[in-house]
């Protein structure tokens, strides 16, 4: 409806609404460096408000760089860039501090660009996800990808999700976990896939494979036979150093498209993936301590908590709080509020 409409969580009640535009609000983030601004995605176009002058609805910044309508605005944790994914696959990389456009990321996806997500453990990269099934990791500051994950080919040797389902494994939502969290834990992307699959990868292990890879490439002059054992090489480190672990429909996960995904804020940050799908249904995962051993087949306890709704999930997201710490937009007007203990 092209409202922003700014909640009180003690008591529930709507503080007041900011009518942004004729157009749909598909996505909004904060300022990690100042919380009193947002920017707000509407069509093609990314706007940014302060919410203490929200009654007057005074639009502080204004960016029309992306020709197809944006999916998903994130800002990075410097606060010196944002990120518009657009369904003409492109994303628009912003220079908020020079209000002008940085870099375009284009010619990687084939499809609409669903989601995007800064790396706060690598401050020029960024990591792309799309309606082509494929997963692009970016370096931003040079415009190219690093390094590509294509779900559209079935992995049989992570246990991959052949005969799921009959959705195809779009990649709807993405998330990587904040600094402190991934120093804690590991710097994963958590993957909400059109196959029901919620797919946890460690990027970071993928980053030290290519350099590795790349270090591993002959010098000039170096015999074929040398190159083709090299690149041999670096193909099995690849294999052994990837982890992964993929949440589905065998351990009581999604058994239709996953739309939404998000990390646990409250208690252990991080502890928790949930996740929420077309199925009408939230799960809340504890994967950490399954991670390393990356064995899905006999971990039927990974379910923490199971809330069946009435609606589809559009998206969610957790609060710090000991209760009441679990917001779920589904596709009706109301939004819920859980307790996730």
């Amino acid at each position: 409806d092209g409202c922003i409409c700014w909640f009180d969580m003690r008591c529930k009640d709507v503080l007041f609404v900011m009518h942004v535009g004729d157009n749909p609000i598909s996505s909004i983030c904060f300022d990690p460096g100042n919380e009193d601004i947002i920017y707000v995605s509407s069509g093609t176009e990314v706007k940014g408000f302060d919410v203490h002058l929200a009654g007057s609805w005074q639009c502080l910044q204004s960016y029309n760089y992306n020709k197809e309508e944006i999916n998903q605005v994130v800002c990075n944790s410097r606060s010196c860039f944002l990120a518009a994914a657009d369904d003409g696959g492109d994303v628009k990389i912003i220079d908020i501090r020079q209000q002008c456009l940085f870099k375009t990321l284009r010619a990687g996806h084939t499809s609409i660009c669903s989601s995007v997500q800064f790396l706060p453990w690598r401050p020029w990269e960024v990591i792309t996800g799309g309606l082509d099934s494929k997963l692009m990791m970016w370096d931003f500051s040079k415009g190219r990808p690093r390094k590509i994950f294509d779900f559209g080919v079935p992995d049989m040797d992570h246990g991959g999700s052949a005969g799921q389902c009959l959705n195809p494994a779009f990649v709807h939502a993405i998330v990587v976990p904040e600094a402190d969290i991934a120093d804690r834990l590991d710097k994963v992307c958590v993957i909400a896939r059109g196959d029901g699959v919620v797919e946890v990868i460690d990027v970071q292990s993928d980053l030290v494979a290519i350099k590795s890879r790349n270090s591993l490439k002959p010098r000039k002059g170096a015999h074929s036979r040398e190159k083709g054992s090299a690149s041999a090489d670096s193909e099995s480190q690849d294999m052994h150093q990837q982890k992964k672990l993929c949440l589905d429909y065998s351990l009581g996960g999604h058994t239709a498209a996953a739309s939404c995904v998000a990390f646990s804020m409250f208690g252990e940050r991080g502890k928790y993936i949930i996740s929420g799908g077309n199925d009408k249904s939230v799960k809340v995962w504890d994967w950490s301590r399954y991670f390393d051993a990356a064995q899905t087949s006999s971990n039927s306890d990974l379910i923490r908590l199971n809330i069946d709704l009435s609606k589809k999930v559009n998206w969610l997201c957790t609060t710090p709080a000991d209760s009441e710490n679990l917001i779920v937009c589904d596709t009706s007007k109301v939004v819920k509020v859980y307790t996730v203990a």
